[in-house]
């Protein structure tokens, strides 16, 4: 959810923002859709169903995909290959993400009465602070096509439970075994989750959580990605094609390419 770099944080409007495109740029950065490249990369694309913390599918996400560059991908294949020989998988939250997703965001902001989902993703912080405390940013750097949100999940990998809408919530900073059962490792806190607590260095964070959030950004350092420091989760492939353009063709596979051209 980070902000992009270089540009400042906007006070919540419902007002859409254009995206940054030229004459010269394609409608598209080239997405490839990630489990074409890579099948035993698993994936869980909570923006495009009800368990994220807006409580629903969010703008533009019209299928449960990652789309990402064909660059990035290529880039995360080698760092799947690095985790399946320490016995971990790569689990995909988000990848490419359109601008309209990030206005849509802006525009649930701007809602201060929508809080459906704060028990989990929020508790212990305002909603009015989310994007001056960084956890909330448009433009995002995920709609330049070479960003993502992951964790590592044990090999084989335990059955995950489905999120039923309405079911009761429980805080993103729990202990595991009382939050949502996500059949990630054990990263001291959930995805997404708005809180200090999920700062990827956090002091709070201890013993074999700690040790998994230092092994995944060691395989994703090693793969030239980058990590957002107040998200555990959030990196940037650092060769990224399009470092300052932003997209917005919806997640679906028809604005992706083929796989191997």
């Amino acid at each position: 959810m980070a902000l992009a770099p270089g540009c400042t944080r906007p006070a919540p409007s419902p007002a859409p923002s254009a995206p940054q495109t030229s004459a010269a740029t394609p409608r598209g950065p080239g997405l490839v859709v990630l489990t074409d490249v890579d099948p035993r990369i698993r994936t869980d694309i909570r923006y495009a169903g009800a368990h994220n913390f807006v409580g629903r599918p969010v703008a533009g996400y019209a299928e449960p995909l990652c789309l990402f560059t064909r660059r990035a991908a290529e880039a995360l294949r080698r760092v799947q290959d690095a985790a399946l020989a320490r016995a971990r998988s790569l689990k995909v939250y988000d990848c490419y993400r359109p601008q309209r997703a990030a206005d849509d965001f802006v525009e649930w902001a701007g809602q201060p009465g929508e809080q459906r989902m704060k028990a989990e993703f929020y508790p212990r912080v305002a909603k009015s602070e989310l994007f001056d405390e960084g956890y909330i940013g448009a433009p995002t750097a995920h709609s330049r096509g070479s960003t993502l949100d992951l964790t590592l999940v044990d090999v084989p990998t335990p059955t995950q439970p489905s999120y039923v809408p309405g079911q009761p919530l429980v805080s993103c900073t729990a202990p595991e075994g009382q939050r949502f059962a996500d059949d990630g490792v054990d990263m001291g806190t959930g995805f997404d989750c708005f809180d200090p607590l999920a700062h990827t260095d956090s002091p709070q964070v201890t013993g074999v959580a700690r040790d998994n959030r230092r092994l995944l950004r060691q395989l994703m350092t090693d793969g030239g990605f980058v990590n957002y420091d107040r998200e555990w989760w959030h990196y940037r492939y650092r060769d990224e094609p399009w470092p300052d353009t932003y997209f917005d063709v919806p997640v679906a596979r028809s604005s992706a390419g083929p796989a191997g051209s």
